[in-house]
């Protein structure tokens, strides 16, 4: 029998060989893992080769498990004990529930210690995984916190000047209460003092460097340029897209009635990345930034903090990771901005954006790193190594709407037209057609197939 069918939805569990009873913290911290974390199961009676050997007296054994938990753990965790009989040998499986009551301590030994679940390992939570278990058994956040800054010391006027260009209408004092960014008392939360103009949040900062090669060896002296930017998120998520544009380059190649654009990195793509950097980083680091890392052959975007739930990103794939909220509160806010959505694909669109570029395969695949204390997207240069046919060089920043002028116009003549019929219309590729409409937020394809037709978002 397979551990998965034996454990049941547990998508984590350890195994041990036999009840250690007279060390039970070799067991009992991934209990206080597993409750700290998302859950998982615990196996008595397993080889580590998965082999099944049974206990001799799993009802005594089974005894001595609730015994020990209900005298080591603190708080007490919601636990279930059951019993497998495979071909006569017996196995206990102890079930933990993830536990609203956080942090939960192992005591033993003169020591008081909590644990969490990092990939398939219980370690000892750190000084800041504990602020965190403790804000979560309050059934609170970093973000939603009280801060000590009153709302009158500070101005929001990036946060009124993107909700004004977002929604057409003009940022209500009041909606900084709706919004969770102010208290009734009129103190800021965490998030309001992150959007505030200039921030008091000092560790929330953004750092840039574009480097000379394919690593930092040559150190800052060998970088072709470099920003520091604090202040609100906003500003930072300004300021970080400046940088990028200004330090990548369009390649083009002309065709029959138009040209085809050779961006080096994906603006959809390395947008989403930027945001969700700003939106999900671990605040309770105060003693790290976002990064920003432009290589010759590739982008990096670092945040503070890895993923919420202890997994490591490159145990999983990416586009079924379901979306967990750090900060609620500001995300909430920039889904109100139009920066992010609710349903958390962020991961998809940072993938999806590189797939309709010309110069795509899978070695230019974006892809994703993390450990406990991090998180990082990695974007490939596209036009590195590839050499093109009569390639020329553009600043990215120069206006690419003219290609997007002309598909909606086709559109609006023939709202069934395919983007075949458009590219041979236009005298570019199906692929470069096909990548503009997907970068386009005003255009949609309604329905599936020759029965469906487009829509143009005005």
């Amino acid at each position: 029998m397979e551990i998965k069918d034996l454990i049941g939805e547990a998508t984590e569990y350890d195994k041990k060989l036999r009840l250690e009873e007279k060390r039970p913290k070799s067991w009992c911290k991934s209990v206080s893992a597993f409750a700290n974390t998302f859950g998982g199961s615990l196996i008595f009676g397993i080889s580590d080769e998965n082999e099944l050997i049974g206990l001799e007296n799993p009802n005594e054994d089974a005894e001595k498990i609730s015994e020990i938990i209900k005298t080591r753990l603190d708080p007490i965790p919601e636990f279930r004990l059951r019993f497998h009989n495979e071909d006569g040998k017996i196995l206990v499986i102890l079930d933990i529930y993830k536990g609203e009551e956080t942090p939960y301590y192992y005591s033993g030994d003169g020591v008081l210690e909590a644990y969490v679940r990092v990939g398939n390992e219980s370690v000892k939570a750190t000084a800041t995984e504990l602020k965190r278990l403790v804000l979560r058994g309050r059934n609170t956040t970093y973000d939603s916190q009280n801060s000590p800054y009153r709302v009158e010391d500070f101005a929001f006027s990036k946060l009124r000047e993107r909700y004004k260009k977002w929604t057409g209408n003009s940022f209500d004092d009041k909606d900084l209460i709706s919004f969770g960014l102010v208290n009734e008392k009129g103190y800021l939360t965490n998030a309001g003092a992150l959007i505030a103009d200039e921030s008091p949040i000092r560790w929330s900062r953004l750092f840039c460097t574009r480097w000379n090669g394919v690593n930092k060896s040559g150190g800052t002296l060998d970088a072709l340029d470099d920003a520091e930017y604090e202040g609100s998120v906003i500003s930072l998520i300004d300021n970080g897209e400046a940088f990028i544009k200004r330090n990548a380059k369009m390649q083009w190649r002309k065709t029959a009635n138009s040209r085809e654009e050779m961006p080096e990195y994906v603006e959809r793509s390395y947008h989403e990345a930027l945001i969700n950097a700003l939106a999900h980083r671990d605040y309770l680091v105060n003693g790290s930034e976002v990064h920003i890392d432009i290589y010759d052959d590739r982008m990096e975007i670092y945040s503070p903090g890895g993923m919420p739930d202890g997994s490591i990103i490159q145990d999983r794939d990416p586009l079924s990771v379901p979306s967990t909220r750090r900060n609620p509160v500001l995300a909430d806010v920039f889904n109100r901005l139009g920066y992010m959505e609710r349903k958390g694909s962020g991961f998809g669109k940072i993938i999806s954006g590189y797939e309709f570029q010309i110069n795509y395969n899978e070695s230019k695949k974006p892809s994703f790193r993390s450990d406990r204390y991090q998180f990082t997207v990695i974007m490939p240069n596209l036009n590195y190594g590839v050499s093109q046919d009569v390639p020329q060089d553009v600043p990215q920043d120069v206006p690419q709407d003219d290609l997007n002028i002309q598909i909606v116009n086709l559109i609006r003549k023939d709202i069934k037209i395919s983007t075949a019929k458009m590219a041979k219309s236009l005298g570019v590729s199906t692929k470069t057609v096909q990548r503009h409409i997907k970068e386009m937020d005003n255009v949609y394809y309604v329905g599936r197939g020759f029965s469906g037709h487009w829509e143009i978002k005005e």
